[in-house]
């Protein structure tokens, strides 16, 4: 994508509060689009624990913290941009589109596995990769055509080697059927998987640099093959590192002493929090 205006973009879902490990990784995504167009996009999917709340705390605290972005959902309910709707939740018909090119180009296979029968199978989850286990096959076989209720898998090949350099960690390398196996694109009760949303909203967002956790390393690699199999561009990435508490654990949404919210109501300034966030846990 050489010559291509620079179209980055913050992501974040609104299932919490956003914490200093978002604020670290948003201000390295803001100041890679400095000279180009920074989106914000509201990854809202998840029903069960997306709330307008949060929706409302992520434009506040982001403003705060002096990030600005030229196209999305912006403070008071607008939105700007030629590329919109920005939330997720009302793009149904782009991920449906995108399912089905992919089922009628033979890349999927119906699965009516349960978690519970992943997570007894042989092969455990990753450990920072945990919503994705190495799924064994176990349904490969299973008729493409098939139109029982079952969430459907892209079939990946065992071996194939991903490679793709990341901006900030350098030369990256997964091998299909080992990193990870065959992956959801689309879950039994209709809804699109992480990985098939953010590689159709990249692509109609037009997307040069992805800017994100470490921990999503592994999902690039699906979303790659993802991307190749419905014809998009590929973008770049750059993947910082996560940000972890006493205990060595990465920071999540539940550290509500680490939320930008809480820093910001105890008196601390922007300047603070940002110091913070690149120093790392005080």
């Amino acid at each position: 994508m050489t010559g291509t205006p620079y179209r980055g973009r913050l992501a974040p879902s609104p299932t919490g509060l956003l914490h200093l490990g978002h604020a670290r990784t948003f201000f390295i995504a803001a100041e890679r689009a400095a000279a180009g167009t920074l989106i914000l996009r509201n990854d809202d999917l998840d029903t069960q624990r997306s709330r307008p709340e949060f929706v409302d705390a992520m434009l506040e605290d982001l403003a705060w913290l002096g990030i600005r972005w030229a196209e999305g959902p912006q403070p008071g309910g607008t939105e700007t941009g030629s590329f919109g709707p920005y939330a997720q939740s009302q793009r149904g018909h782009l991920y449906a589109a995108a399912f089905q090119q992919l089922r009628e180009a033979g890349f999927l296979y119906p699965c009516i596995c349960s978690r519970k029968d992943l997570l007894s199978a042989p092969h455990a989850p990753h450990a920072e990769d945990e919503d994705e286990p190495l799924y064994p096959g176990t349904c490969r076989a299973r008729n493409p055509k098939s139109d029982e209720a079952a969430s459907w898998r892209l079939r990946v090949t065992d071996g194939e080697e991903i490679h793709f350099h990341d901006a900030l960690l350098g030369p990256q390398k997964f091998i299909a059927g080992r990193d990870f196996g065959d992956f959801v694109v689309m879950r039994r009760d209709g809804v699109p998987s992480y990985q098939l949303a953010c590689v159709v909203d990249d692509a109609a967002m037009q997307i040069t640099e992805v800017v994100r956790g470490r921990d999503l390393l592994r999902s690039t690699a699906r979303q790659i093959l993802l991307l190749r199999a419905l014809g998009h561009p590929i973008p770049a990435y750059a993947h910082v590192e996560l940000m972890r508490n006493e205990q060595g654990e990465r920071l999540a949404k539940r550290d509500a002493a680490r939320s930008l919210r809480y820093l910001r109501e105890s008196g601390l300034t922007p300047q603070e929090v940002r110091e913070m966030a690149f120093a790392g846990i005080e």
